[in-house]
């Protein structure tokens, strides 16, 4: 695993990467510059100087270390179908990978070796400072709150959703539902089951889409190995 780290560059492009625009010894190029004495020769543009007649200095982006903050979402919907026990490997993991650049659990401090799940849910995030560096938020995404505005207000994020199979296609054909969250029953049909899976898809695409464009996103399911799903979706990248 020591060969992974947590994704922070967008899967879209807009802000939240890694490096950092000043001038340093990274991977990335950042600009070129007019030779100075003192520059090492091997990062002269030898092209430039072909077409120009100057020597200029190819700059690379410097490697900023990543803060990560994890708020690990405890609300009463994460105990439903497995995903609590399911989440905490997903976040062991993680904080683990985190570590090396600093991992922090959101109103806890610096990770120890134990988690805290937070019970209400991500919508205290919305009334409280932004953690500093990256917010990790492993959520089902499923509380009723502007997720839009919340990942906007965060800026830098990294949001894995966890939800259950059956959540994401319910099979049955009449049911009384109760709504964990805001304490509601609910009778439902086949109608009612086809217009939440169509307002489904609409609020995975607008939370993806909006995760991508500030860092990086990932649906997992429960029970899925969760190393693969990572690297397919962009959380994870080589080092």
């Amino acid at each position: 695993m020591t060969r992974y780290r947590i994704r922070t560059r967008p899967t879209q492009p807009f802000a939240g990467e890694r490096t950092q625009a000043v001038p340093g010894r990274g991977l990335e190029f950042y600009e070129l510059r007019g030779y100075a004495q003192g520059d090492e020769p091997r990062f002269i543009d030898w092209r430039a100087f072909a077409r120009t007649g100057r020597l200029y200095t190819r700059i690379f982006q410097a490697e900023a270390p990543a803060r990560f903050t994890f708020f690990l979402d405890g609300s009463k919907s994460m105990q439903l179908h497995g995903k609590l026990p399911y989440a905490e490997r997903v976040a062991r993991l993680l904080v683990e990978l985190a570590r090396p650049e600093g991992a922090f659990l959101w109103g806890s401090g610096r990770y120890r070796g134990r988690l805290s799940w937070i019970e209400p849910g991500p919508s205290v995030l919305m009334n409280q400072p932004r953690p500093r560096g990256v917010t990790v938020l492993l959520t089902d995404g499923l509380d009723e709150l502007n997720w839009s505005r919340l990942l906007q207000k965060l800026q830098r994020v990294v949001l894995v959703q966890i939800m259950a199979p059956e959540e994401l296609s319910p099979g049955f054909g009449e049911a009384l539902l109760h709504d964990v969250e805001v304490g509601q029953r609910l009778e439902v049909g086949q109608a009612e089951i086809q217009g939440y899976q169509a307002a489904l898809e609409q609020h995975l695409l607008r939370l993806r889409s909006t995760a991508r464009r500030l860092g990086s996103y990932a649906l997992l399911r429960v029970g899925e190995p969760i190393v693969p799903g990572l690297i397919r979706q962009g959380v994870l990248e080589e080092r």
